[in-house]
């Protein structure tokens, strides 16, 4: 089973972990730059985007990863994570920063705030029905034509990608760390 990473710097790691574990995957809670190596993938989890971002700055390990994910290191990004994937974030703050990996533009918070969230099932290519949890989650709001949507939802404002790759690159708009159900995360550990 591949080695997969869950940068544990703010959010939701321990759910990535069990949902990781379930499947078998030798899983690494990343603190530290030394922890990227020998990865055959890395999780950015939900939790706050700019937390994180600063986290990543602040620990030395923004310019590592970032080395690693332009080497071609698989890395799947849930909620904050997709946010830190995306090429533009369109309503971040004045010094926000993303990867650019995923050539979307994502809205902070494009679903609702807190109270806003909702669960909804989603229907996702080659998996079936999945449990979506949104959680003050960002919205996909442009996509290039290099983006492969999986996964698409129609939240009263017509259909917005919400599980989406692009090269060795995944983001995903909902939780899916949250629920029982680990057929997202297969599909990234088998890609891997």
């Amino acid at each position: 089973m591949p080695r997969v990473g869950v940068l544990a710097l703010q959010g939701d790691v321990r759910e990535h972990v069990a949902a990781l574990e379930r499947l078998g995957a030798e899983v690494v809670t990343v603190r530290a730059c030394d922890q990227l190596e020998g990865l055959d993938g890395l999780v950015l989890p939900g939790g706050e985007s700019t937390t994180i971002a600063h986290l990543l700055n602040t620990s030395g390990m923004r310019v590592v990863l970032e080395e690693k994910l332009r080497d071609g290191l698989s890395v799947f990004g849930t909620c904050a994570g997709l946010i830190l994937l995306s090429r533009e974030v369109l309503d971040g703050r004045a010094d926000q920063w993303s990867f650019g990996l995923l050539d979307v533009a994502v809205r902070r918070n494009g679903y609702g705030r807190q109270i806003a969230s909702f669960e909804t099932p989603i229907d996702v290519e080659g998996v079936g029905t999945v449990p979506g949890v949104f959680i003050r989650a960002p919205k996909i709001e442009t996509w290039s034509s290099d983006v492969e949507v999986l996964a698409s939802l129609d939240h009263g404002d017509g259909m917005h990608p919400v599980l989406v790759r692009q090269d060795n690159a995944w983001g995903c708009s909902f939780h899916p760390e949250l629920t029982s159900d680990a057929s997202v995360h297969r599909l990234f550990v088998d890609s891997l």
